[in-house]
């Protein structure tokens, strides 16, 4: 950000000595580089991602831990992604590496598991890198979880009508992104 300010006040101290010397030419190249530099400057807009509420009140989705597709459910009152031992086997994590000593409440009652960091975690167009997660022992929970540790990441999130809205930062320098929905 300081180095946007200098540069523009360099290039507005540039254009005001050519505009006191009142050579058109200059001008309207000055007016160029200007012009220019505020376009690559701009932000695109931030992604964001709708999911629509279940029928069961639930904000289920589908997303992509480490590129596979996993379906799960948001859970603001979970501090962590909470995978099932499933879910982690089918997308190659070294379950046979991992630690189950996190003591864990679930719906189901107490269990434990066990804590790693997924490399990537995408919901539509929002990608999150290196997440931290739990996994559950195997058999003890049926659904994935989106909680905190990846909800916390994001510009903001919030409940309107019957649609959750997940919405990331906006890039700089990169496509134009538009909303869509998390189960595209």
């Amino acid at each position: 950000m300081i180095r946007f300010l200098l540069v523009l006040v360099m290039l507005a101290g540039t254009a005001g000595a050519v505009v006191a010397y009142g050579d058109p030419d200059q001008i309207a190249r000055a007016s160029h580089k200007v012009s220019h530099i505020f376009r690559a400057q701009t932000a695109t807009p931030a992604p964001a991602v709708q999911i629509p509420r279940g029928q069961g009140g639930e904000f289920a989705l589908r997303a992509k831990i480490n590129g596979i597709a996993a379906p799960m459910v948001i859970d603001t009152g979970a501090t962590s992604v909470v995978l099932t031992w499933e879910t982690a086997k089918a997308i190659g994590l070294p379950l046979e590496m991992l630690e189950y000593d996190v003591d864990l409440e679930t719906a189901g009652g107490h269990t434990k598991a066990a804590r790693l960091t997924l490399d990537r975690l995408s919901v539509g167009h929002l990608v999150e890198k290196s997440v931290p997660a739990l996994v559950v022992q195997r058999g003890q929970m049926k659904t994935n979880l989106l909680g905190m540790s990846f909800l916390d990441r994001l510009e903001s999130w919030g409940v309107r009508a019957d649609k959750l809205m997940l919405t990331g930062y906006p890039e700089l320098q990169s496509s134009h992104r538009r909303s869509r929905t998390a189960l595209d």
